[in-house]
This record gives structure tokens, sequence and C-alpha cells, in this order.
């Protein structure tokens, strides 16, 4: 008897024997049932109600309706965050629209009853409590987010830009204070609390959305992205120190009484800066000897985080600012912070922080601002928010010697408030300082500041390229060295790609201009993470290019929009020729092969290059035939089937309309034999183009199948037209083909 036959017997009689016991069991008891109530006995109608009754008991459960809370709100936040993704603005929009959707401004307006059933008043306790921590959560990992060095680096610069963006919104938001301080501030605080929260309103800036709005537009490594990034790091934590001051003195409701508080803050924070940041230099220092980080070590540390929440919360400067605070002492180590930012972000920001988003939509009443003159001073709010700090950052940019267009762009990226002017209201909200109408025209306030980053940034961009007569990088583009544009994801590829460049141009590859551009897929990527995604991206590719004597412009950017940036990068710079990459999962998509053909050894490692951990989805059939119809220059996708030594090429044509492919054939080394091939059983425009050169090109005979003419070859330059008629009519061809290019003409580009 097999081991598997006699288990599934032992099993058996387990179940027998055990089930009679209880059985007998139950039949003992029995002798009891005179002991207890009679019980009643229901018809199948009240049966029916009982399970009604049951039903709709546990649905209006507390930890039932939570439930149900958090899923409607999950799932509105994603919607929202990729259709705000897919317009080209910062997903914390999208989520902030979510939560005003599911408030009564929409929902409640258009569906009150399962509004007051979803959302009712006395749901929303626990809510309000997750959200707020998820927002110590958040604030921790902002703080770890901050890099000191590079506000060091800058220190002067900053300081200009970072204060003077503060202290000009400031004062301007305190004279609006006193002009509406009569109709929205009198019978809810006095005068100094509400002025100081709406100074505070209009001068903050979101460094998360800013950072990020950086990465996304490839600003990163130039002078103004890092002189912005070092401001708003700079004005976020001077920022947090004036909201700790505000708070104190809200709440002790005069300046004098709030000295105490102060001080007591600002002994607090001596201590973690000169106590508990030491100390933790040390953690930090003892986790680098380790491989991983243990959970003793994560459990002392979100011990650090909430007992500096809580003490300054005691303190009267609310929790945030403690989460916060404890984040910036953290060791300075980047892999420490980094993995500590990964166990925490996940959960911060997809779980906990939508909470927050929706909670303050539930406080969102558009439906307030129901007279013109309500709109009117919310354009008002708006005006001085914006004018503010574009005054105070623009200006301070441009005396510390930024040009125009970078001083422009800098207040522009200051103005973006987003999540951090949320925090703020609410806090105020909260607090009772600032009335519910007012509230509508901050968080109003809030979107559109943020919503006109990106676009702000592209005016700028073409203004900029329209004084000076041209684009900036056309100006690069003169004489006849060609422009080569190569993306890839997988870091191990970079070396390919500059093989097959030089395949494709010969000697005329050491005068082209060569750019290699590594997209992150996800805004959300963590910025600590971006920083070694960075570097990480051309750790093969630049010894590959300094041993070839190339100089490579080496770029890397976050996306969401990787065929559109792809194309718009394209077409602005002028490239002649754009190439990426694929893998076998391109072909296997064609062939048809199973999911556990393509993954054969539980991992993705049949992705395209562009998959990875950057793409998850690598580049489908859709994306390649968007850029194939999209792309002006030259385009060419690479499918790397182990390519090395190359002594043969092959060249599919469908027509004439591919000759212009030939001129790369005629790039290669003299060394390469070159058979011309067309899909075209007559082909005599080739006849006459191979007569006139070199012994090293040949026809293919068009009496032998295709199959067998490409046989030996290492690789193939295939037009897309011959592509597209192969995948229709040939695909048993894939199965034979070594690693080749799929190639579009400039001269067929739409």
């Amino acid at each position: 008897m097999s081991r598997t036959k006699r288990n599934y017997i032992i099993y058996t009689i387990l179940l027998i024997v055990f089930a009679l016991a209880m059985a007998w069991i139950a039949q003992m008891g029995k002798n009891y049932d005179g002991m207890a109530p009679q019980e009643r006995v229901g018809t199948v109608e009240s049966m029916g109600s009982m399970i009604y009754d049951t039903l709709t008991g546990n649905l209006t459960h507390p930890l039932s309706l939570l439930l149900l809370q958090i899923i409607a709100i999950m799932i509105a936040v994603r919607i929202f965050s990729y259709l705000f993704k897919y317009l080209g603005q910062p997903g914390v929009i999208g989520e902030i629209v979510a939560g005003i959707v599911l408030g009564p401004s929409v929902l409640g307006h258009f569906f009150p009853e399962t509004f007051s059933f979803l959302f009712s008043p006395d749901s929303l306790v626990p809510l309000n409590v997750i959200s707020q921590i998820g927002l110590i959560l958040f604030m921790f990992v902002i703080g770890m987010e901050l890099d000191m060095g590079v506000v060091r680096k800058k220190a002067s610069e900053t300081l200009v830009i970072s204060h003077a963006s503060i202290i000009v919104p400031f004062f301007m938001g305190m004279v609006l204070a006193y002009v509406v301080y009569p109709e929205f501030g009198a019978g809810h605080a006095s005068f100094m609390p509400f002025a100081l929260f709406i100074a505070i309103s209009v001068s903050i800036t979101a460094f998360p959305v800013l950072a990020r709005i950086v990465q996304e537009r490839n600003l990163g490594k130039t002078p103004m992205g890092m002189l912005a990034i070092a401001s708003a790091a700079n004005n976020d934590v001077t920022a947090w120190c004036l909201l700790a001051a505000v708070i104190a003195v809200a709440r002790a409701g005069n300046v004098s009484s709030a000295l105490v508080t102060i001080l007591l803050t600002a002994c607090y924070i001596a201590f973690m800066f000169c106590v508990v940041k030491p100390f933790m230099r040390k953690v930090g220092e003892s986790y680098n000897r380790q491989e991983t980080v243990s959970k003793t070590l994560v459990g002392f540390i979100f011990l650090v985080m909430i007992i500096s929440s809580y003490i300054t919360e005691i303190l009267g400067i609310h929790a945030l600012f403690g989460a916060f605070l404890a984040g910036v002492v953290m060791p300075a180590n980047l892999s420490f912070r980094r993995v500590m930012t990964e166990k925490i972000e996940d959960v911060a920001l997809v779980l906990f922080l939508p909470l927050f988003f929706v909670f303050t939509g539930l406080r969102t009443e558009i439906g307030l601002l129901n007279t013109s003159h309500l709109w009117m001073v919310c354009l008002c709010f708006i005006g001085v928010s914006i004018l503010g700090k574009m005054i105070g950052a623009t200006f301070s940019a441009r005396i510390v010697g930024e040009s125009w267009k970078d001083s422009l762009s800098i207040g522009v990226l200051m103005n973006t408030r987003g999540l951090m002017e949320l925090i703020v209201l609410n806090i105020g909200y909260e607090m009772g300082i600032i009335p519910s109408s007012l509230f509508v025209i901050f968080v109003i306030m809030a979107l559109f500041t943020t919503f006109m980053a990106n676009p702000s940034l592209i005016l700028i961009e073409k203004i900029a390229g329209y004084r000076h007569g041209t684009h900036r990088n056309r100006r690069s583009r003169s004489g006849d060295h060609p422009r080569i544009l190569i993306s890839f994801a997988n870091p191990e590829n970079g070396p390919v790609f500059l093989k097959l460049a030089h395949l494709l141009y010969g000697h005329r590859l050491k005068h082209a201009e060569l750019t290699a551009i590594h997209y992150t897929i996800g805004t959300d990527t963590n910025l600590l993470n971006t920083t070694d995604y960075s570097r990480e991206s051309f750790s093969y590719l630049q010894p590959e290019a300094e041993r070839m004597k190339l100089k490579v412009d080496m770029r890397y950017k976050v996306t969401d929009r990787y065929t559109e940036d792809l194309c718009a990068l394209a077409e602005d710079e002028h490239y002649d020729l754009v190439l990426i990459g694929t893998g076998p999962g391109f072909l296997n998509s064609y062939l048809g092969t199973s999911r556990r053909l393509l993954f054969p050894e539980g991992r993705m490692n049949a992705l395209f290059s562009l998959g990875s951990r950057w793409l998850p989805l690598g580049l489908t059939q859709d994306k390649v035939r968007i850029l194939f119809q999209n792309m002006k220059p030259a385009f060419g996708v690479f499918v790397n089937r182990n390519i090395d030594t190359v002594e043969q090429v092959g060249v599919v044509l469908r027509d004439e309309r591919d000759r212009a492919l030939l001129s790369f054939a005629e790039s290669m080394t003299d060394e390469m034999r070159v058979e011309i091939n067309s899909l075209n059983a007559e082909y005599p425009f080739l006849e006459g183009y191979v007569s006139e050169k070199r012994s090293r090109f040949f026809l293919g005979d068009p009496q032998i199948p295709l199959s067998s003419r490409l046989k030996n070859k290492q690789f193939l330059l295939i037009s897309y037209s011959a592509w597209q008629y192969i995948i229709r009519n040939e695909r048993s061809l894939l199965h034979a083909l070594p690693s080749f290019v799929i190639m579009k003409p400039k001269e067929d580009a739409h």
C-alpha cells in the first residue's frame, strides 16, 4: 500500500471515530434538556425574518461598517488616483478629490440615504482615529525622507528661498485674516489664533508632492531641481516648527501663556537632536553589521515614534509633529531608512492615508459656498496664496543667482500644498478656529495650487524656449552627428544596448550624441528608493561606455506614462533613432505561450527589459503598437535572445518603402556579411542596390524558404511592416529567430 493511500485511510478512520464519539455525547446530553428553558420553534417565515435581521444587524455592526467604509474608500481612491495620474497630475490630487466625492458634496447630495448609511456620524469616530494613526505613520516617513545633507550643501540659498517663501505669504495671510475675521473668525476664536492659522495655511509647502513632481519631470539632478527639493525640505522643517508654535498659541489662548509650551517644545527638540539622534546613529551603525532588520529593532523604532508623538501631544503641539521629528532623527544611513520606509510607507499610503482624505472630504461641503460673495472670497484666498508664494520664492531665488526661468519654476513648485495643507486645515478645524466655509475654501485652494504645478512648469518651459527662439535642446542639433536615445530597465542590459548601437552605427557611433534613459514606472515610488534606483540603473552601462570611449548622457525619471513620456522626449530633443528593449515574453505573447512557460522558475524572468521591478506588466503588444504609431524618429524594438558575436546579419524588408533601413546595414563593419531579404518575391530595387555595394552585401534566394535563409544569422534587422506580415502569416518563424530589432524608419513615422 502506498503512503498516500495509507494516509487517506487513517484520515477517514479518524473522522468516523470522532464523529461517532461526538454523536454519542450529543445523545447523552439530551437528558439535560429538561433543565433548560423551552426553545421557541420558528416557522419558515420567522426563520427568514431571523436571517434577515441577523444579516442587517451584522451589516450595521461598528466593525462591519468600518470595513465597508474602508472598502469604498480604497476603491474610490484608486480610481481617482489613476484618472489624475493619467491626466499628468500627482495622484494625491485624485485621492483628495475621491474624498470630496464620497463626502456630502457629491455622494451626500445625490445619494443621501447611501451617504447617511455609509458615513453615519456615529461611525466616523473610529474612522478618524485610524486616519490619525495613518497620519502619524506618514509624517514619520516624511521625516525620514528629508535629506538634511542636501539642505546643508545649499544652506545659504535654501535658507533665503525657503524662509522668504514662508515670510511673504505668512504676512499676506495675516493681512487677509484681518480683513475676513469679522465674517469668518468672530465667534470661533480670538483674532491671534485665527490669523496665525490663516497665515500658516497659505505659507506651507507639500514637500512630498514637490519632490515627486521634480522626479516625474526629470529635474532631480538639475541645479534647479536640487535647489527646489532642498528649499522645500527646509520649508517643511520650518513650517512644522511654526505650526507647533501656532498650535501652542491657539491652545493657550495668547502668546504669553504659550511661551511655556514653546519653551518645553524647544527643550524636547534639543533632547531629540542631542540625545536621541546620537543614540539612533549607534543603532544604525549596528544595523550595518546585520543582514536584516530584526523585529526587535523594528519594534524599537515604532516605540520611539509613538513615544515622540505622545510627548508632543501632551505638550500641546499635536502628535504629528512628534512623529515628524522622530523621522528626522532616524539614522542617516540610507539603506536603514529605505528598509524602514518600505516597511511603513505602503501601509500608510495605501491603507491609512486614503482614510484621512475621505475624512477630510466628509468635512468638505462645496454647497456651503452658496453665494457669489463666498466664491469671490475663495478666489481671493487662492490669489493671495499663489501670489505670496510666487513673490517670496521667485524673487528670493532670483536674488541668490538663479535665472528667471528657474526662479519662476521654483516659485511654482513651492506653491504645491497638497496633503500638508489638509493636515493643517484639519488641525485648525478640530480646534474650532476655522469655520466650515473657510475649511472648504482652503481645500479648494490646496487642490488648485497643486493642480497648477505641472501645467505652469510646461508653460514656463515653452515661454523660455520661445524667448530664445528655439528649444534649448534644439541648439545642440547641429552637424551630422546622429542622436540616439536608448531606453532600458534591467541595468544588466545597458552594455548590450551600447553594443547594439555600435552594431547599427559602426564607427559613426564615436561621433554620436548618445542618451540612455531609465524609467521607474510608478510615481508612488519612495524617494529614498529612487536614489538607489538611479545609481543602480547605469551601474553596468557606465563602465562599458568608458571602455568603448563613448560619452553617454545618463538620465533617470519616475513616471506613470511611459509611452507618452518617451515619445515626447524623442520629439522634443530631435533624436534620429530611439531603441527600447524587450525580452522573451514579447515573443511568447504572440506564440500564445502559457503562463507556466512564461515563468518556468516561478519568477517573472520572462518580462521585457522594461519589466523587472520597474514595469511589472512589461512592454505589451499594445504599448509596442502605440510607440510605433506615435514615434516620430526612427524607432526600434530590440528582442535580445542572448546576442553575442555577430558575423552574419539578416535584413528582412516588406517592400521598397523599407529601403531606408538599409542605411543601418551600410554602417555595419566590413567584417560582417549582410543578407538582404524581401517578403515580396520580386525585389528589383534590391538588385540594383546590392550591385553597387561591396561583396559583403548579397540577396537572399526567394526560392528558398525564409526560415532557411535566416539560419546561421546572429542578428536580424526586420522592418515594422515585415514584422506585421510575419506575425499575421508566418508566426512559425518566431521560434527560430535569433536576436533582432524591429525597425521603423523615420520616413514612415506618422
